[in-house]
């Protein structure tokens, strides 16, 4: 039986992606075992959001085939999107697969080693995850075309998958013993099936006997973000998460960067949704380090943070894209500043992280059980996005706990 590894870089879409090509060679024949163990194919999935990303997803590939030989190697991915044949070659990949035949690489695998009768996979196979949680693509794409970001140009424009579609690979999923389902896409706001929104969705999962917890990524402001959220208030199973992007606190930067919204239009957003939910857990992403912004700018993006009650920050340092409008912009910004700024801002989000973990402190909490280690001390997320540590009898991996927590530490972990 043939080996299949893959390493995933980037964001929850591509380990959405990943669980449904793994399970496509499984059921082409293929065994799935860990990247880094020796096997006869291993597919680098990459990601292009930074030019970090990018570079590690290439050192990825290089590794896979500096450390064993005979391994074939695919590179695909947000990555090959942007640089075709080059980045292979500079990756030392022997195939690279564009995002229309991502989900076809068994198929394109025994064509090109002529190997017969590996298998057939249905025209729907559902995904195959290590994980303790099921991450549900269920939109993909991108019109916005915010000044910084490259999705537009690697992952195309919006297109979601049917209702149906999703609640049969949900339903299966279910009946296989997962409690969690996390909804992903590239601009999961953008959802839309048969004149049905997110909210449609949303009911009808909840509706999914074994489902415990629904969990939504990171959705972009739009006038449907009031829906989804009256939708969670009254929701037994959506979590109290919302991952809402940033980006700046300055308007100036907030129209350079495209984005569709003032900040006083995202603060609303941010009241609302707190006033309506309370303990309402909330995220955000900021850039530091876009063309033009100033040191008054920067500060008015620190302030924005400061007052607003965010329990999750994602912080990154402006990185230059190819064909985005950004990367033509003047007034670039010293990598020294932009990091310094980061970590202000990523100092600012521990603080602030903490201060919210003491609010569940003496209050029960539920925790979806991801990790046990040899001692019996399990690990796992609240629905507010909070890691937990705690022991319980008889742990199991991937159940849903009801747990007090005593204190909570320094990064806000509640134990």
């Amino acid at each position: 039986m043939k080996r299949v590894s893959f390493k995933t870089v980037g964001c929850r879409l591509n380990q959405a992606e990943t669980a449904c090509m793994t399970a496509q060679f499984i059921s082409a024949g293929y065994t799935a075992v860990p990247f880094g163990t020796p096997c006869d194919i291993c597919v680098i999935h990459s990601c292009a959001i930074t030019a970090n990303a990018e570079r590690k997803s290439l050192q990825y590939a290089r590794s896979a085939k500096n450390s064993q030989n005979n391994t074939f190697v695919i590179l695909t991915g947000c990555s090959t999107e942007l640089h075709g044949n080059e980045l292979m070659k500079s990756s030392g990949a022997d195939l690279l697969i564009h995002r229309e035949d991502k989900f076809r690489l068994p198929e394109l695998v025994s064509n090109i080693s002529h190997h017969k009768n590996i298998g057939t996979h249905s025209s729907q196979v559902i995904p195959h995850f290590e994980t303790t949680r099921a991450f549900i693509r269920i939109q993909d794409g991108c019109n916005f075309n915010c000044a910084y970001c490259v999705v537009p140009h690697t992952r195309g424009k919006p297109v979601s998958r049917s209702i149906a579609e999703i609640m049969n690979e949900i339903q299966i999923l279910a009946d296989r013993g997962y409690k969690e389902v996390v909804l992903t896409g590239a601009n999961l706001g953008c959802f839309a099936n048969d004149k049905k929104h997110l909210v449609h969705l949303l009911k009808k999962i909840e509706a999914i006997k074994n489902i415990s917890r629904i969990r939504l990524s990171s959705i972009e402001f739009s006038a449907d973000n009031r829906a989804v959220i009256e939708y969670m208030a009254q929701s037994d199973k959506l979590c109290r998460y919302l991952h809402l992007p940033m980006q700046s606190g300055d308007d100036n930067i907030l129209t350079a960067m495209g984005r569709r919204y003032t900040i006083a239009q995202f603060r609303a957003l941010v009241d609302y949704a707190v006033t309506t939910i309370p303990l309402l857990g909330l995220g955000t992403d900021i850039i530091t380090g876009f063309p033009g912004e100033t040191e008054s700018a920067f500060e008015n993006t620190f302030e924005a943070v400061l007052d607003m009650p965010f329990s999750n920050l994602h912080v990154f340092p402006y990185s230059k894209r190819p064909f985005t409008a950004a990367a033509s912009m003047p007034d670039q910004i010293k990598y020294h500043d932009k990091k310094s700024r980061s970590n202000r801002l990523i100092n600012l989000g521990k603080m602030k992280r903490k201060t919210f973990a003491e609010k569940f402190v003496g209050k029960t909490v539920s925790v979806l059980i991801e990790h046990i280690n040899q001692y019996g001390t399990a690990k796992g997320w609240t629905g507010e996005y909070l890691e937990a540590i705690m022991t319980v009898n008889d742990p199991k991996q991937g159940a849903i706990i009801e747990f007090t927590p005593k204190t909570t530490d320094n990064s806000g972990k509640l134990s």
